[in-house]
């Protein structure tokens, strides 16, 4: 089997969505080696206790999880990055980029937990989505 490809990925505070795609993704595939950052990450802060709630409802914690600042190393470290969301990222020449732009419930009035529900399930479809385009 090949070695699995690491992907980085990025949301504005590293406390929700980029968080959820990185510890989802070991639930979902062996195929992505999954970590996270923020555009605006608060290094010390926390995840968000919703996203923790809706991941802790799948099995996964994120108790151990401290947000940390996105850099051109930690790009230029990964074979992918996936912007989640709509964190705004000028990539150093020769990283790739794919963004996901995800459901974003709010604007139909879903808030709370049920949004961060319907947040993880997408990016956990698009995660296997992800992982079904590296077995080709």
């Amino acid at each position: 089997m090949p070695e699995p490809i690491d992907v980085l990925f990025v949301c504005v505070s590293n406390r929700g969505k980029s968080v959820m795609a990185e510890h989802l993704s070991p639930t979902v595939t062996d195929r992505i080696a999954a970590s996270s950052a923020g555009t605006s990450a608060k290094v010390g802060g926390h995840v968000n206790e919703l996203s923790a709630r809706s991941l802790a409802e799948v099995g996964v914690d994120v108790a151990g999880h401290r947000p940390r600042q996105l850099t051109d190393d930690l790009m230029r470290a990964a074979d992918l990055v996936v912007v989640v969301g709509t964190a705004e990222v000028a990539a150093p020449e020769g990283v790739e980029i794919e963004v996901w732009d995800t459901v974003e419930p709010s604007v139909d009035g879903i808030d709370g937990i049920e949004r961060m529900r319907l947040i993880r399930d997408d990016i956990a479809a698009r995660i296997r989505a992800l992982a079904d385009r590296l077995e080709r």
